[in-house]
């Protein structure tokens, strides 16, 4: 019974308690702290060693695995599959809009699918087709279609 109350339980149960909120709220940080910490767990079941020891190689550990893994990571970076998936005004550029707010001034707002946006670009009237070049923010630029 004595044996169960060991310091090296409680980091294997921290590794993996770490692991699974990894699991649970992905970010790639969690899961390089489970692996510190499995390893201090290793360590500490294998060799007599204090607990501050164990602390200090868990810090030690977890500061190597995080460099590591950032090294790592910067090598080999994480690609989207969607990389517009976030960027509402980037996902529009091409695509072909309705001026429903005269431009005028440069300045005016068109319809795409169901939603109104503000834009920037030549004067042009209600009923207007466009297409989007670009956007700055929450602004759609637009121009005539060649």
């Amino acid at each position: 019974m004595l044996d169960a109350l060991a310091p090296h339980w409680g980091w294997l149960a921290l590794g993996v308690a770490l692991a699974i909120a990894e699991l649970v709220a992905p970010g790639y940080f969690l899961i390089w702290l489970a692996a510190a910490a499995l390893l201090t767990g290793f360590v500490a079941a294998a060799l007599p060693v204090s607990l501050a020891a164990q602390v200090m190689l868990f810090a030690v550990l977890a500061g190597c695995v995080l460099f590591a893994a950032r090294r790592w990571l910067a090598r080999n970076p994480v690609v989207s599959a969607d990389p517009l998936l976030n960027d509402r005004g980037g996902r529009l550029i091409g695509q072909s809009v309705t001026v429903v707010q005269a431009i005028d001034g440069g300045g005016g707002r068109v319809r795409q699918g169901d939603t109104e946006w503000l834009v920037r670009g030549p004067d042009a009237p209600v009923g207007a087709r466009m297409r989007v070049a670009g956007h700055d923010g929450a602004v759609l630029i637009v121009e005539f279609p060649d």
